[in-house]
């Protein structure tokens, strides 16, 4: 390790920050041969990467204020994960309810011109225009049905228990991302085989800057060294002004909302969704949703301004609200407190804006250049960004630091699979056949095989083939996981906590299901496969 800034390593870009901006980046520009360090301060994607609704989604919502582009890009970047990541990005089916059919037109009209006003009712012509001009945008790489419209009769047939005061249900599609953390992983994994000469740390932070060099401490460790980076790119979300003061820089360029979503267990809501998402505007102005969720439904979500992101918990009033919400669509559909499993929030990486309506902030990303106190070090910082529209924001900023280092592209990123949906198989017989293969090498039926290929794609011949080389046992507080299945997670990939496995190279905790028992079977097999 390096111990002052005069015997600093280069490297030549600094990436701050592991969310999937930060990912994405790091992701491109080792694809082009620039040796990149990512660090995060905590895990990789453990920040609101991990804390999202899971949806690619287009941004319907954004046509109300005018952001064409930003509907535009959404709509195009979501086509490409459902090409590029088809074990993890999947369509899903999304009803729209409407109560009137002339509701809203006035209220969308102003705030399309940036008028204040609130819209609580987007009745069926708003909606139909609205989705039509959605059909336009994601006519780019299409991969799913365009929209229809059916009536209040035929909409309680197909939802349950739908409140009688809707008139109208408008379904079109839009794509779910079934385990955002694993994504996120399986690029930076990507970007490491893509070049390696990139490095990716978890839990490392910034200490201090000099000279234009970066101190970079190991916060599990303790372990420090210095860098001298030609380009910094600051993704740290909604702590982005926090990791510049670290910099020495004076921003203040965030000004984030905490999003809270729940996971509840409820048959009766779950059959009544029918494999449908709801998104509903609720009485309060706002938009929300719930989806059929591994086996379970999640509700989302609240929008409120947090000063402070490290202070930004789930409350028993926004738990309390997403609950009640739910009987504005499903009014007979009883849910109870302790109905929920699972509860968790995360802080957008929105602008700082002086609205008084956190859902009229942007979503919409930007980039901002400092400098480096007392060096010509450029360090770009990335404001808002979206799952959805990651990869794209990802070349903007890859294609800025080309050009910096005079350094030209290599490749695009638009036709790369990623991780487990490389090669992963288009039609059903191909699928059954390659489950057939998974449970042959796990030396387990059928269901093993089909369960590891929902899990990791077409990594999962890795993990068949360490359960296949062991004794096959399961978890005891999770019999659904092989031992040998978690061992294989903790060597490869890049785990340094039993929280990592837990929340997110697994579904156990997301799922409800995380016990002290559980933890402590899942960190003895972390120690194990460690020493």
């Amino acid at each position: 390790m390096h111990d002052t800034p005069a015997t600093a390593r280069h490297v030549p870009v600094v990436i701050v920050g592991a969310g999937i901006n930060g990912i994405g980046t790091f992701r491109d520009l080792s694809l082009q041969g620039v040796d990149c360090l990512l660090i995060d301060r905590g895990d990789f994607c453990s920040g609101a990467s991990e804390s999202s609704s899971r949806l690619m989604h287009g941004g319907l919502k954004y046509l109300e204020t005018g952001e064409f582009r930003l509907v535009r890009q959404s709509a195009e970047e979501r086509n490409i994960l459902l090409r590029n990541a088809p074990h993890f990005v999947t369509p899903l089916e999304t009803a729209l309810p409407v109560r009137s059919w002339f509701g809203g037109i006035v209220p969308s009209i102003r705030r399309f011109l940036g008028l204040k006003a609130r819209l609580n009712d987007r009745g069926a012509i708003i909606t139909k225009l609205g989705l039509t001009m959605y059909d336009a945008f994601g006519r780019r790489f299409r991969t799913m049905p365009v929209h229809r419209f059916i009536g209040g009769r035929c909409a309680r047939a197909e939802l349950a228990g739908l409140d009688p005061a809707i008139t109208a249900v408008g379904l079109y599609y839009e794509a779910r991302l079934d385990h955002a953390e694993r994504l996120g992983l399986e690029l930076v994994l990507d970007a490491l085989a893509d070049n390696p000469g990139s490095e990716a740390r978890s839990y490392a932070g910034v200490r201090a800057q000099a000279d234009g060099a970066i101190e970079i401490e190991d916060r599990l460790s303790g372990a420090r060294e210095w860098v001298r980076p030609d380009v910094v790119i600051n993704a740290g979300g909604a702590w982005i002004d926090g990791v510049n003061a670290a910099l020495g820089l004076n921003t203040r360029h965030m000004g984030g909302t905490k999003g809270s979503h729940v996971v509840v267990e409820h048959p009766e809501l779950l059959a009544a969704l029918n494999g449908r998402m709801v998104y509903f505007g609720s009485a309060d102005g706002r938009v929300n949703l719930l989806y059929p969720f591994k086996g379970r439904v999640l509700i989302g979500s609240t929008d409120i301004p947090v000063a402070d992101p490290d202070e930004a918990r789930v409350s028993e009033a926004e738990i309390a609200y997403l609950i009640a919400v739910v009987r504005e669509v499903f009014p007979a559909i009883a849910i109870a407190r302790d109905d929920v499993v699972y509860a968790f929030c995360g802080v957008r990486p929105l602008p700082n804006a002086d609205v008084d309506d956190p859902g009229a902030i942007s979503r919409d990303h930007s980039i901002a250049e400092e400098r480096l106190p007392g060096a010509d070090v450029p360090v770009l910082s990335l404001i808002g960004g979206k799952w959805t529209t990651y990869r794209g924001f990802s070349e903007e900023v890859a294609d800025r630091v080309l050009a910096r280092l005079g350094v030209r592209r290599r490749a695009s990123t638009a036709e790369l699979a990623i991780g487990g949906g490389r090669d992963f198989p288009a039609d059903p017989a191909a699928r059954a056949a390659l489950v057939r293969e998974l449970a042959a090498m796990a030396a387990s039926p059928e269901p093993v095989g089909e369960r590891l290929l929902r899990r990791y794609g077409t990594r999962a011949r890795a993990v068949a083939a360490a359960i296949g080389a062991s004794d096959r046992r399961a978890l005891d507080a999770a019999p659904d996981h092989h031992v040998a299945e978690i061992a294989w997670i903790a060597a490869n990939e890049k785990v340094r906590t039993a929280d990592d496995i837990l929340r997110r190279r697994t579904d156990l905790a997301l799922s409800g299901r995380v016990t002290p028992a559980l933890e402590s079977e899942v960190e003895a097999i972390r120690l194990a496969a460690a020493a």
